[in-house]
């Protein structure tokens, strides 16, 4: 089950299943999908957090009880739904916040690393133990490559071993470790930053970092000039330039 809330500003996107560790099957990918896009299009939305219910695990990753290989051809397009998930979570106009509240493992971890800024509790693992069941973490590797460094990266997929929360900081996949009781707190804290900023800023930031991530250098800095320019004509460059020449603080629009 995949709940979806809003409060005010904020967007929580919970995979609700505590007693087996918050799996991900085939119906659950297409509805996280459905939320993130949910998200993406709802004006009043400027920062999506994505968590698991309970306190063991964020995700234990693909439900293999629930239709996972029973008919590998005639599933191909159900599975599709994770790769369209990863692909919402890149293209959401929205910061996307994992609250990684116990282990992420498998998909679970791909959506920790598909996040953009990820926050664990320190008992968290995360890991590719797909390799165990003789299957390979393949969609994930798509949001992984990029963020660990490749012997590390594959010695994890070929082994299947999981790593700790504060071993994924250090690789960069996590951006923040904190005891159980300050993860809220820490999540919090995360957003409220977020919320004080531009939300037209953050969109049109948020797409040009992704986007020239394999580009040329040449053909990076052509787009990245044009995205200044994007940025500058807004309304809320010109607000934000008058606040701190006002010495105010601004009132974003949004546009």
């Amino acid at each position: 089950m995949i709940r979806y809330e809003t409060d005010g500003a904020v967007a929580t996107i919970t995979i609700d299943d505590p007693d087996r560790r918050n799996p991900i099957g085939l119906d659950e990918m297409a509805a996280l999908r459905d939320a993130v896009d949910a998200a993406s299009v709802d004006e009043a939305v400027r920062v999506v957090v994505i968590t698991g219910a309970g306190g063991r695990a964020f995700s234990a990753g693909g439900d293999i009880s629930g239709r996972f290989v029973d008919a590998p051809l005639a599933d191909h397009g159900g599975r599709g739904a994770f790769a369209d998930l990863l692909r919402a979570l890149r293209r959401c106009p929205k910061p996307v916040v994992a609250r990684v509240n116990g282990h992420a493992l498998g998909g679970g971890f791909g959506l920790v690393a598909g996040s953009d800024i990820a926050i664990a509790v320190e008992s968290a693992t995360l890991g590719t133990p797909e390799i165990d069941i003789g299957l390979w973490p393949m969609m994930i590797t798509a949001v992984l490559q990029p963020l660990v460094p490749r012997r590390a990266l594959l010695a994890m997929m070929l082994e299947g071993r999981r790593i700790t929360a504060t071993e994924a900081r250090k690789l960069g996949i996590i951006n923040r470790v904190v005891a159980t009781g300050d993860l809220d707190a820490a999540v919090d804290e995360t957003v409220e930053r977020l919320l004080a900023k531009s939300p037209s800023s953050l969109a049109l930031g948020k797409t040009a970092f992704y986007a020239v991530a394999d580009m040329d250098f040449d053909t990076a800095l052509d787009y990245l000039h044009t995205g200044l320019t994007a940025v500058a004509l807004t309304e809320d460059a010109a607000e934000g330039i008058a606040a701190f020449t006002e010495k105010r603080d601004p009132e974003w629009k949004g546009r």
